[in-house]
């Protein structure tokens, strides 16, 4: 049986990189990205032009749309890249009759409930005024985004469910958590949110192979933190999610 063909937009990025080299046995990757990435079959072309990027998406299975602009405040980048370009791979992904679009979401579109204890606290590192127990945020939580990329991201899953509802795509949305370059929370804001470079590739495989039943979902995504403030229980209910790793052991003290 041939493997599942995957695009992967923004694949030379960090997730990108962590997720082609984990799953690269089990699927046939494709990039769509500015620049080359090598070992993989790769269209060069930007996001923001529609007609230059809809050759990558004939004759694939799925899409992992990991490009984005990432400043929490960069205005024109945001918009070409993260309203744009959203836009751009959805309606490529219909056209082309992919199946099956699993759009990298961010915790930015709630983090603004840090502004609140005992959120706010734990995201300080504060840990002598944070209550044993706390209320976690997860996906049915009203969104409040934390930035203009916080925003953008929430108009990302309003776009996966449209797209699903009126065109018949199979969007599933992951928040995902702070994935850092060495795996090393080092600062309270990662170690509340730090989601591990295992449980990513774990999350975006049972994305990638879930029932086509699922038309729509919005997962939370970090791993087994002490001090998260975000609920992962959907992903485990629906996708059979079990985080592998924690920022326990980084905890200062």
């Amino acid at each position: 049986m041939a493997n599942k063909r995957v695009l992967v937009t923004g694949a030379s990025g960090r997730v990108g990189g962590i997720v082609l080299r984990a799953l690269g046995h089990k699927y046939e990757f494709t990039a769509l990205n500015r620049r080359p990435v090598e070992g993989v079959r790769c269209f060069q072309a930007d996001l923001a032009q529609l007609d230059a990027i809809l050759p990558a998406f004939e004759g694939q299975d799925a899409v992992l749309h990991l490009a984005a602009a990432t400043g929490l405040h960069d205005w024109p980048n945001v918009l070409s890249a993260n309203i744009a370009g959203v836009y751009n791979v959805f309606e490529a992904a219909r056209r082309a009759g992919v199946r099956r679009v699993v759009f990298a979401s961010s915790g930015a579109a709630i983090l603004g409930y840090g502004l609140e204890s005992p959120y706010r606290e734990i995201l300080a590192g504060q840990y002598d005024k944070v209550p044993k127990e706390w209320p976690r945020v997860n996906e049915r939580w009203p969104v409040r985004p934390d930035s203009v990329y916080g925003a953008s991201k929430v108009f990302g899953e309003a776009l996966a469910r449209y797209y699903a509802d009126y065109h018949g795509l199979s969007m599933i949305c992951l928040r995902l958590g702070a994935i850092l370059a060495d795996d090393r929370p080092s600062s309270p804001r990662a170690i509340a949110g730090y989601a591990g470079h295992a449980d990513v590739v774990q999350i975006v495989e049972l994305a990638l192979d879930a029932d086509s039943s699922i038309r729509f979902d919005l997962f939370e995504v970090v791993s087994n933190n002490r001090y998260r403030w975000r609920d992962f229980g959907h992903a485990s209910e629906v996708l059979g999610f079990k985080p592998k790793t924690s920022s326990d052991r980084f905890i200062p003290g």
